[in-house]
């Protein structure tokens, strides 16, 4: 399908969406988050799409929000359009495993975007930061509230209140990133772990996710139990036969997706 903001794809069982507003830096603007939104969608549909990645280009992964589109509204503009929940949270809806490779600036939107997905591998040029500050508003699309939960309440209040950046070696040790790489590798990177994500059992590889998410929503003990019951649940599956099977036969499995 053709987007205007962003470019989507397959390769192999691997979903890629670029998003694609250079001369913006990738700011992200409710169209663009409405075809991001729609392509992630039609991954997640697709039996034969098994992991997502999401990319933007060397210089920017997204530098933020597209200010031009909402520096006039006014509060009813905003609570009654539902700016951001209306576009922007569709990828916690998406089921399947979603990467992002990020190069470049990935600041305020761009940065929540990132935290949004399943894993983040960045590339060494890359710059995280929430600098709404400086606009005299504060984060909107979870900045304050993920970065709390992912690195700490002393990392969240360090960005947030002072608009700083941090590179990706310190996005990495704050909990932030995956893993970091030169960025001529960050695309081979991103889809080799994609492929290997996506040669698993999708039945599987969307408990697992569904079963990590829990573990930011709930109690350790109430974790631990919806971790144990999906646990129990997976002896149900012909991949576990067969992933199973495979192991004592010292074979490499052949997963059916069921």
């Amino acid at each position: 399908m053709a987007y205007e903001c962003i470019h989507a794809t397959t390769r192999g069982r691997v979903g890629l969406i670029t998003l694609n507003r250079p001369k913006q830096m990738n700011a992200l603007n409710p169209k663009l988050m409405q075809e991001l939104g729609e392509a992630m969608y039609g991954f997640d549909a697709d039996d034969g799409v098994g992991a997502i990645v999401i990319t933007g280009n060397d210089k920017a992964f997204a530098a933020g929000a597209d200010i031009t589109v909402m520096k006039n509204y006014s509060y009813m503009d905003a609570f009654r359009s539902n700016y951001i929940t209306r576009d922007w949270e569709h990828i916690r809806n998406v089921r399947k495993p979603v990467i992002a490779a990020v190069a470049g600036y990935a600041l305020g939107g761009g940065n929540e975007l990132a935290m949004m997905c399943d894993i983040v591998i960045a590339a060494e040029n890359a710059k995280f930061g929430q600098p709404e500050i400086n606009l005299g508003v504060s984060p909107g699309a979870g900045g304050t509230q993920r970065l709390a939960r992912f690195a700490s309440k002393a990392k969240a209040m360090d960005l947030c209140l002072t608009a700083r950046m941090m590179d990706a070696a310190e996005a990495e040790r704050a909990g932030i990133v995956s893993r970091v790489v030169p960025l001529d590798k960050l695309m081979d990177e991103a889809m080799a772990v994609a492929d290997k994500i996506a040669g698993y059992s999708l039945p599987v590889v969307m408990m697992i996710k569904e079963t990590v998410n829990r573990a930011y929503e709930t109690t350790l003990s109430e974790g631990v139990h919806y971790e144990r019951r999906i646990f129990h649940s997976m002896f149900s599956l012909d991949d576990q036969k067969e992933g199973m099977a495979a192991f004592v036969e010292k074979r490499k499995p052949d997963f059916k997706h069921r």
